[in-house]
């Protein structure tokens, strides 16, 4: 005969481990969205080149691409601060897997340091 302690303890463990391993969804806050925009507007603004699976692109033209990214991203409730944005959404090709790039300056780097950065300065500056 089962035990039915030990069966309903293992269902609620496993239920519970379950359900903590799911990502929360949480909104991008009115902050959050303040700062991404700002991201946003300093990408198109910056005049750099963005490389995204090998082609170069305009600024203006990451922005276009980093915003359709982001609606996808919000309105999947797939992220809650500037930081998941940069991560899931200007960091790499959801395609290819690859990083994107930016060059400035003749200097090229991955546009999630860039883009981390540049959050970090404009935290610095908002205090």
């Amino acid at each position: 005969m089962p035990n039915f302690t030990v069966m309903w303890r293992t269902i609620f463990v496993s239920c519970s481990l379950l359900a903590l391993s799911q990502p929360s969804h949480a909104a991008l806050d009115e902050l959050g969205r303040k700062e991404v925009n700002s991201l946003l507007d300093f990408v198109e603004q910056s005049g750099c080149t963005f490389i995204r699976n090998g082609s170069e692109h305009t600024s203006p033209d990451a922005r276009a691409h980093l915003q359709k990214k982001l609606e996808y991203l919000l309105d999947k409730d797939l992220i809650d601060s500037p930081e998941q944005f940069i991560k899931r959404g200007a960091s790499e090709s959801s395609f290819s897997g690859e990083p994107y790039r930016v060059r400035c300056r003749g200097m090229e780097q991955l546009s999630a340091d860039w883009l981390n950065a540049e959050l970090k300065r404009l935290r610095s500056a908002s205090r």
